[in-house]
């Protein structure tokens, strides 16, 4: 229903805020659900099964309904769906309330929010050609003033939105990481697979969602076997697998060309998915266990808003690197080639892609530099993930114990 683009961006901004609302629930209604922790490990894993088909559906769907009836369709099939949910939310969720840690912090979510979109935006237009370079580190510097500023609200305020006091914590801190950099690295590379399938393979939206289901399929298989692995393998063993095998995936990665066969692509996909399939489990179950029982609602909120906050910035900062490096081998490539106005050539095709009109040397020359820029965006996300998996490795989470309270005294005791 949506007349103009500033309609539909205010639509998925709402989206957007239901999600915040939705997504950080669902692990603190399974932990109170299910305190046996064995229990809740198979919980979780089935709930990180039923996210990898979601995103397996996700993108064949849409491509299927974006092809055949138009890109309206992708938002209105949410109604019936959405309606679905909430009769199975009434059904099935029993009310939990903590009405002693009820509260807001309007100043954190604000700040939070500014802190964010001049980040993000600061990230995006460092690669963009032509603009002011004062704007970009304009909004840098203001997303580091309002950070150091959301800070010390976080640290004055009764019930911050960013509890500090739990990062005391070595192991919850180390894992809160670790769900940023999956966010950075994992999540936000799906954006640059479709970039790979569609501008360098020269796919359909269509073909792409079928080739990114190993991925997928991997993960959810993986997901469902996460209770019977976590009943043999401890926290960290399963933290490091899981980042160790993505790493190894996302790197392995720099080898895709234009012409390298589905085999390949779709094997590296599967060993992604394989990583992805023990690290977000093991991820939400370390966030809920390294967090006193009273307070896994924020510990919940936390680890999704550092995921999603790692994914914004990944698709920003890694999108603005693959950019900025296929402009420069392009650019280099069409000099070399003698060719006049290179840089404004190179605006053009990196922004909207090489059409027909374009000539043969362009048309060339543009696939090994989006090759290139792809390469180095998966070495980035890989070398991240590998940082993470050493840290994880030599962070003891067994005898990590959250600061104990001072003990009372009493009389005659």
């Amino acid at each position: 229903m949506a007349s103009n683009l500033d309609l539909l961006l205010f639509g998925r901004a709402v989206q957007g805020v239901a999600g915040a609302l939705l997504i950080p629930g669902a692990l603190p209604i399974l932990s109170h659900a299910f305190p046996d922790a064995e229990e809740r490990a198979h919980v979780i894993g089935g709930w990180s099964a039923f996210s990898a088909l979601a995103l397996i559906l996700g993108p064949l769907l849409g491509g299927l309904l974006l092809h055949g009836i138009g890109w309206q369709s992708i938002f209105v099939i949410n109604l019936p769906l959405g309606m679905i949910a909430i009769g199975l939310g009434i059904w099935g969720i029993r009310e939990h309330k903590q009405q002693a840690r009820t509260a807001l912090d309007p100043a954190g979510q604000v700040l939070s929010v500014v802190c964010l979109a001049s980040l993000t935006y600061g990230l995006i237009s460092i690669g963009q050609p032509g603009l002011n370079s004062l704007i970009p580190i304009a909004a840098l510097a203001v997303a580091l003033v309002v950070f150091i500023l959301f800070m010390f609200v976080e640290r004055c305020v009764d019930r911050p939105l960013l509890p500090l006091s739990l990062f005391r914590r070595r192991s919850f801190a180390v894992v809160n990481l670790a769900s940023f950099t999956l966010g950075f690295s994992y999540y936000s590379c799906l954006f640059f697979f479709s970039i790979y399938l569609q501008t360098i393979q020269g796919l359909s939206v269509v073909e792409t969602g079928w080739r990114m289901m190993p991925q997928f399929l991997v993960t959810g298989c993986v997901s469902i076997l996460y209770g019977r692995l976590s009943a043999v393998m401890t926290s960290r063993r399963l933290l490091v697998a899981g980042y160790g095998v993505t790493a190894l995936a996302m790197s392995t990665m720099v080898t895709f060309t234009a012409h390298t066969p589905y085999w390949i692509v779709g094997t590296l996909f599967g060993l992604l998915g394989l990583g992805a399939g023990l690290a977000v489990p093991a991820t939400s179950m370390a966030v809920m266990t390294a967090a006193p029982i009273d307070r896994m609602g924020v510990a919940s909120t936390t680890m999704n808003a550092l995921r999603q906050m790692g994914m914004t910035i990944g698709v920003a900062f890694l999108g603005t690197l693959m950019s900025s490096e296929a402009s420069r081998v392009l650019a280099a490539a069409l000099r070399d080639q003698g060719v006049a106005k290179a840089p404004e050539i190179v605006r053009y095709v990196i922004a909207h892609g090489v059409a027909s009109s374009d000539s043969l040397i362009v048309s060339t020359l543009f696939v090994p530099a989006m090759e290139h820029g792809f390469h180095v965006a998966m070495m980035v996300s890989g070398l991240a993930c590998a940082l993470v998996a050493l840290m994880l490795l030599i962070t003891s989470f067994e005898a990590d114990t959250l600061p104990s309270p001072p003990p009372k005294h009493t009389d005659g005791g």
